[in-house]
């Protein structure tokens, strides 16, 4: 299947895209059948083959949300915008806390197997010295 996608280039902190016709199995940077277009989000130049992008289109090819959107902004297709799903890191304070709770019944759990499977076992009492003949001993 092929995918339109975005290809980033430029420098660090500066970047810039180009729009590239690939197998969705390929990574980003990796090889490309066509490049359709550019955009630079800095400048908010876009630059793009509309007659290709239709034509890959009308081959199957599926554009990604980011890409889909861009082109719905330039109106070379029509629709309308989908919603970019970007995961949010789980804040700090609350992951630790959680870890502690779910761990702390798993600990306790092997201790109650372990009482309740020799409960016939009772060990012998230990004598213990009074601590004055423990100190003319040393």
């Amino acid at each position: 299947m092929l995918v339109i996608r975005f290809n980033r280039t430029g420098k660090n902190k500066r970047a810039s895209y180009r729009i590239m016709v690939q197998e969705h199995t390929v990574a980003p940077g990796g090889r490309h059948v066509e490049i359709v277009g550019s955009h630079d989000p800095h400048l908010k130049k876009t630059v793009l083959k509309t007659d290709r992008i239709k034509y890959w289109i009308s081959q199957g090819a599926q554009p990604s949300d980011t890409v889909y959107n861009l082109l719905v902004q330039e109106k070379v297709i029509e629709g309308k915008k989908r919603e970019v799903k970007i995961p949010r890191p789980v804040p700090a304070e609350v992951a630790p806390e959680a870890a502690v709770e779910v761990a702390l019944p798993e600990v306790a759990a092997p201790a109650e197997v372990a009482s309740e499977a020799a409960p016939a076992e009772v060990a012998a009492p230990v004598e213990v010295a009074p601590a004055a003949e423990v100190e003319k001993q040393a």
